[in-house]
């Protein structure tokens, strides 16, 4: 177990501290593997109403990637969920592969609640988009259909940007830094990601 210098993990909410021992993670409240599509995020809204209530409720994932945006809702989620009740503590554990979208969920935690198990990569990379434009009809008309498709690239590439913030915000790592990186893939080791900041632990 890698982590800080102390044997119990120590996260922090707002001025309360609580000491995770590592047993903790033995029984996730909700387990998530394979690809972050809507199977995925009924099978995590099914369990997050099971857990309605728990204080402590650990998210323990396993993705090779998938659909941003359903990415996107879970993480809303848990943020609407730790807005509506501040005592309640969603800790995200990454176990053998977050790729992608798991990474973008991953950002919506506190870095102080992010774990991976030891030797799980994290792969982040820039949204890809597979598009063909048929041209035609009046002159007009084609302008609005390629600025159509340029406002959709815009607003994506805003959107990636925004989880691209929330994932280093409090991290080593600089922006400028990921978006070099995040074109051509970037996988980052448990160990490397604890030493650039992106993490709390490696257990």
């Amino acid at each position: 177990m890698a982590a800080a210098s102390s044997s119990a993990f120590q996260v922090f909410f707002g001025r309360v501290m609580t000491d995770l021992a590592p047993i903790t993670f033995k029984d996730p409240a909700i387990l998530l593997s394979g690809p972050v599509d809507y199977s995925m995020y009924q099978s995590f809204r099914d369990q997050l109403a099971v857990a309605d209530g728990s204080p402590l409720v650990v998210v323990e994932l396993s993705t090779l990637g998938g659909d941003p945006e359903v990415a996107r809702m879970m993480g809303e989620d848990v943020r609407f969920h730790s807005d509506l009740s501040p005592d309640r503590h969603f800790i995200f554990l990454g176990k053998a592969a977050i790729y992608s979208a798991g990474t973008t969920f991953m950002s919506f935690f506190a870095l102080e609640n992010r774990y991976l198990t030891r030797g799980t990569r994290l792969m982040v990379h820039e949204r890809k988009m597979s598009k063909q434009l048929a041209i035609e009809g009046p002159l007009t008309t084609c302008i609005a259909t390629l600025q159509a498709t340029l406002h959709e690239i815009e607003a994506s590439i805003a959107i990636q940007n925004e989880g691209f913030e929330n994932l280093i915000r409090g991290s080593r790592i600089e922006m400028d830094d990921l978006l070099a990186k995040a074109p051509s893939n970037w996988y980052i080791e448990a160990n490397e990601a604890l030493d650039l900041g992106l993490i709390a632990g490696v257990i």
